[in-house]
């Protein structure tokens, strides 16, 4: 009997043309950490800011309505540094440069004392106006030699304000030795100390034009203020106070008892569009004293953490 074999295939395990399964592509999630580059909205935003300030601010300021908008855009930049100075990558990156946040806080103290000084002297000025005030009101003008005097007194304090603001700082030469990360940022730092700078002078020159004493002949008012501004200055301050304290004047106080009820009360109003035309650059002053101090918290948490 002969035995019947089957043929058999065998085939191979693996098909050589068959491409292999590439294995998934494992996703990985990356943390995301806020840095304060060029593509921050907050570095934007204060560059935009800073721009606005520079280039479409006149100077001198000659009104009212210019200074309060400057003021408040300069509130806003140092509102914006203090939430950038917060930033987690900021706060390492000033920590790596200690001497230069040692500078910093002792420019930002300087803006606090000039500021400080700025609002004790408005103060001051308000409490004479309101004595005047009340002297008119009983008719009486022994006054208004005192207001004249706190009125000339704040144009020198302002001069002497112009002086202090502008006293060097070192961050320029900082800005040329950190690193390419960091260069940004001391920066935009920078900048924010030199429109700080620039607004404020505006602002106390501006007051000092308009409150000066008429002794003070113009060539002396000028060589008090900076030789970069001797060709810009004009003979003049801020309109609406050199309008309504002219309305308001040595002639509008003589004979107070032979002037009517109208008069007097004419004189009254303009005095009040006066205070509150004061009041009004108080008030932004007052929100750049305290950016300023909260800046320079946060830079002393720089250093404490």
């Amino acid at each position: 009997m002969v035995g019947v074999f089957r043929r058999s295939l065998s085939f191979p395990n693996k098909v050589p043309n068959r491409p292999t399964q590439k294995k998934p592509h494992l996703s990985h999630h990356i943390r995301s950490i806020s840095l304060p580059s060029r593509s921050h909205p907050l570095i934007s935003h204060i560059k935009d800011d800073i721009n606005h300030l520079t280039n479409t601010i006149p100077q001198p300021l000659t009104s009212s309505s210019t200074l309060s908008h400057a003021l408040t855009t300069l509130k806003d930049i140092h509102d914006t540094l203090q939430h950038i100075l917060h930033l987690p990558h900021t706060q390492q990156s000033l920590r790596s440069h200690p001497l230069l946040v040692e500078n910093l806080l002792e420019d930002f103290l300087r803006f606090a004392d000039v500021y400080g000084i700025f609002q004790s002297s408005i103060f001051a000025l308000k409490e004479e106006l309101s004595s005047l005030q009340m002297s008119i009101r009983k008719r009486d003008h022994s006054r208004v030699i005192l207001y004249r005097k706190a009125k000339h007194k704040m144009a020198k304090q302002m001069l002497n304000l112009v002086s202090r603001i502008r006293c060097g700082t070192t961050i320029a030469s900082y800005a040329r030795t950190v690193s390419f990360a960091d260069a940004e940022l001391v920066g935009v730092i920078r900048d924010v100390i030199a429109v700080t700078v620039s607004v404020s002078v505006a602002l106390f020159n501006a007051i000092a034009l308009s409150f000066a004493s008429r002794k003070m002949t113009w060539p002396q008012i000028v060589l008090k203020l900076s030789t970069k501004e001797k060709r810009s200055v004009k003979k003049e301050g801020i309109e609406e106070l050199l309008q309504q304290e002219g309305d308001f004047g040595m002639e509008s106080m003589r004979n107070l008892k032979k002037k009517g009820i109208e008069e007097v009360r004419s004189v009254l109003k303009t005095m009040a569009d006066f205070e509150n035309c004061i009041c009004g650059i108080e008030t932004v002053s007052q929100k750049i004293y305290r950016g300023l101090i909260n800046s320079r918290v946060a830079l002393l948490n720089t250093l404490s953490q």
